[in-house]
């Protein structure tokens, strides 16, 4: 990602999307769908002083609803969150497909 260098403790997200039917065979409109709640980083910035950064670009990662800055660059949606945000990493052959939020 050499466009964009995320400033201190900043990550660049690229949201991953969920289909577009549940498990079960429904399909969901779009008025009724929920924001992504996991994406692949792209960027990593340097850390705050004294801090190393403990994400690193490909990483798959799982983060809370309305986190961090959306910006779209040439028709693709990304998100500028802090490391702090993000609640942990996804890995494995066996990741979930779907992952929901109980409030």
């Amino acid at each position: 990602m050499n466009w964009f260098k995320p400033i201190a403790d900043r990550v660049l997200v690229e949201p991953i999307v969920v289909d577009d039917k549940t498990l079960s065979g429904i399909y969901i409109p779009d008025t009724a769908k929920e924001k992504p709640l996991r994406g692949k980083v792209k960027a990593v910035g340097p850390g705050k002083e004294g801090y190393k950064m403990m994400l690193s670009p490909g990483d798959e990662i799982l983060f809370t609803r309305n986190v961090g800055i959306e910006i779209k660059v040439q028709g693709k949606d990304y998100l500028i969150i802090k490391e702090s945000e993000v609640l942990g990493t996804l890995s494995g052959t066996e990741k979930p497909r779907e992952i929901t939020l109980k409030a």
